[in-house]
């Protein structure tokens, strides 16, 4: 696995954009230093682009980003399925690092390796904005946040910022999941800025 997210702390943004933009994110690490930037896989017709805009059930449509370092080379695809049960992260080639698993829609997520063993788990409290990630045994591996920025901006745009702190050493490909948490509960839970 890179080690494109061996900091410990790492701020993901969601620049604002336009009702018709793909999805876009930033991973920075604690100093601000871009360590990857994700972008939307396929391009949207403008039907599509019209449910994401719209309050409804967006959040039950494929969507996958693909990650890539500053320089452009690809290192991961996070791949969120049609409905609300199943978030793949693949490498570029298509080998499975893991996937993120629904036992509770919007409250508790199993956390899988490529070989489809749990090896933990991510609670999400009410508001939807804690992201508690631990080990199989219940051990805390990470505490990703999503800050609130106001009603205008969470109802009106998609700019949307998180902080994870990872709690090392964890060992991969747990690492690697609890590092894209952040990503993973946007597309599932915020993305289409349902009032919930």
């Amino acid at each position: 696995m890179r080690d494109v997210f061996s900091s410990p702390v790492l701020k993901i943004e969601q620049p604002r954009r336009g009702p018709f933009a793909k999805s876009r994110y930033r991973v920075l690490d604690g100093d601000g230093t871009v360590l990857a930037v994700a972008g939307e896989a396929s391009e949207k017709n403008r039907g599509e682009s019209l449910r994401t805009v719209f309050p409804g059930k967006s959040d039950l449509d494929a969507r996958a980003v693909v990650l890539t370092i500053p320089d452009g080379e690809p290192f991961l695809v996070i791949d969120k399925q049609s409905g609300r049960e199943l978030t793949e992260v693949r490498l570029p080639d298509g080998e499975a690092v893991g996937s993120f698993v629904t036992e509770r829609v919007g409250r508790r997520y199993a956390i899988r390796d490529g070989e489809n063993k749990t090896i933990g788990t991510v609670s999400v409290d009410v508001p939807r904005n804690n992201f508690a990630v631990t080990d199989a045994d219940g051990g805390k591996v990470a505490h990703v946040r999503k800050k609130w920025a106001g009603l205008a901006t969470h109802l009106l745009t998609t700019a949307d910022k998180y902080s994870a702190e990872i709690f090392d050493p964890v060992r991969e490909p747990l690492r690697t999941m609890a590092a894209v948490t952040a990503i993973v509960m946007d597309l599932n839970l915020h993305e289409s800025k349902e009032i919930t």
